[in-house]
């Protein structure tokens, strides 16, 4: 009888342990079923930051640094997933300089493969070419050629107020192995172009390159400028100097480009996305069954001689594309300069791909400048927005008229996926989730009835003293 009846006591005292045991396996099953069905909600403690420094530019009042490029920067190593990328200029207490102080007229990343054991310059005046048996340039998806808009990132005076973010489960895949030919190594490259507008005649003039103003009548390579060229790229290039109010005093100042990369490893179960770049300026021409593709990047908008019937003059400049290859659209953004009130990419039909906005500042602190685009609204369409292979595009540049401006552009990103991201579980997610909210509360309802019925049987069963 003993035995017996210290059994059922073990028994009695264990069922508790039993019951929150099974509580416990069954919540944490549950739970990893419903972290698998939404593997793909962001999770911030698996995105990596990695924050770095270009090499030191020294810039003086009107002074111009262009065409250096920056080889073998700092940046994420290994197959990765690359989801944003944003940069601003800072001085050597690492404090943003705004732009009405220096104008960032655009930042490029540009990725390429080195053969192992070669050297190349960490900065250089000239971008490697074809020519070089040990440097292979890995341009964009397209569609400019020979070189042009070629980056992986790049943007200008937006930069700071211009979202980058590629959402999940897509990313753009750098670093896999089998893309990287054998014996070279993967390696990026930067471009600055800023412009130092303290104390200059025309701060708009000088953004905008006006030749006059820089005393500039050949291009970099010292060859005559076309007739009728009075502002762009060409006038503005490294080194040049614009014109500065008298009795100005030459105060150089060292500054960095700082930019700010997040990634997180390649997953199996990631969607890469290809980059391609749209170019307003882009004449395609057809031939042999072959486009080729002439992107100027820049153009000039006259001032208008006669007011629209909406009070504003606008120019609108446009241009038709052929898809290369057919997708889903994951993000998009334009890049214009100051004066631009838009752009917009068609599809077929002339159903909207996506609309970018500028959002200018409105004051004088870095990031809001007063004047200057310092933001670019974003697409991130809901339900993602397919372009078929061989479709007609028709992208759109808008720019106020109002007065001249040189060498303005108009380009549109695109990051384009081959697929559409798809959950397993598709529409069941909800149903799951549900159910899954039903068992926990019934195995929790038992669970209790076991544990009161447990309290109250030894409650029973204990020896209860006689109060005399």
């Amino acid at each position: 009888m003993l035995a017996v009846h210290g059994n059922l006591q073990r028994r009695r005292l264990m069922s508790p342990l039993w019951a929150r045991s099974l509580i416990s396996t069954l919540i944490l099953a549950l739970c990893l079923q419903l972290s698998h069905a939404y593997l793909w909600n962001d999770d911030p403690t698996q995105v990596k930051t990695s924050v770095y420094l270009s090499k030191a530019f020294v810039m003086k009042p009107g002074s111009v640094v262009d065409w250096r490029y920056y080889y073998g920067i700092d940046f994420p190593k290994g197959h990765v997933a690359l989801k944003s990328f944003n940069a601003e200029v800072v001085d050597e207490t690492g404090v943003p300089v705004p732009l009405h102080e220096t104008y960032l007229h655009h930042w490029v990343v540009a990725r390429y493969h080195q053969r192992i054991g070669t050297q190349v310059s960490d900065v250089s005046s000239t971008f490697e070419g074809d020519d070089n048996l040990d440097f292979k340039v890995v341009s964009n998806s397209g569609m400019c050629q020979n070189g042009s808009l070629g980056q992986y990132f790049g943007l200008g005076s937006e930069t700071r107020g211009t979202a980058t973010h590629v959402p999940d489960p897509y990313g753009i895949e750098i670093g896999k192995p089998e893309d990287v030919p054998t014996g070279f190594e993967e390696k990026w490259m930067l471009n600055i172009h800023a412009i130092d507008t303290r104390n200059v005649v025309d701060r708009l003039g000088c953004t905008e390159c006006r030749c006059d103003l820089y005393n500039v009548t050949k291009d970099k390579s010292g060859q005559p400028l076309r007739p009728g060229y009075v502002g762009g790229l060409r006038c503005c290039y490294d080194e040049m100097q614009c014109r500065v109010k008298d009795g100005v005093v030459s105060e150089s100042r060292t500054l960095y480009l700082r930019y700010t990369v997040n990634w997180v490893e390649w997953k199996y179960d990631m969607l890469p996305v290809r980059i391609y770049i749209f170019d307003v300026t882009d004449t395609p021409q057809s031939s042999g069954g072959s486009i080729t593709h002439h992107c100027r990047v820049e153009y000039d908008v006259e001032q208008c001689t006669s007011i629209m019937a909406s009070g504003r003059c606008i120019d609108s400049k446009t241009t038709s594309l052929l898809m290369p290859r057919a997708g889903y659209v994951v993000y998009g953004v334009a890049h214009q300069h100051s004066g631009g009130t838009g752009s917009t990419l068609y599809g077929e039909n002339g159903r909207v791909i996506c609309s970018s906005i500028p959002k200018y500042g409105t004051g004088e602190e870095a990031g809001n400048e007063r004047g200057y685009i310092v933001g670019m609204s974003t697409c991130y369409p809901q339900s993602s927005s397919y372009i078929s292979e061989g479709e007609t595009m028709l992208l759109e540049s808008n720019y106020s008229s109002a007065q001249d401006h040189t060498g303005v552009m108009g380009l549109f990103y695109l990051m384009i996926a081959d697929e559409v991201y798809k959950p397993e579980l598709g529409s069941s997610d909800t149903s799951i989730s549900f159910s899954a909210v039903l068992i926990i509360l019934g195995v929790a309802v038992a669970a209790a009835a076991v544990l009161g019925y447990q309290r109250r049987f030894r409650s029973r069963d204990q020896y209860q003293p006689m109060l005399i």
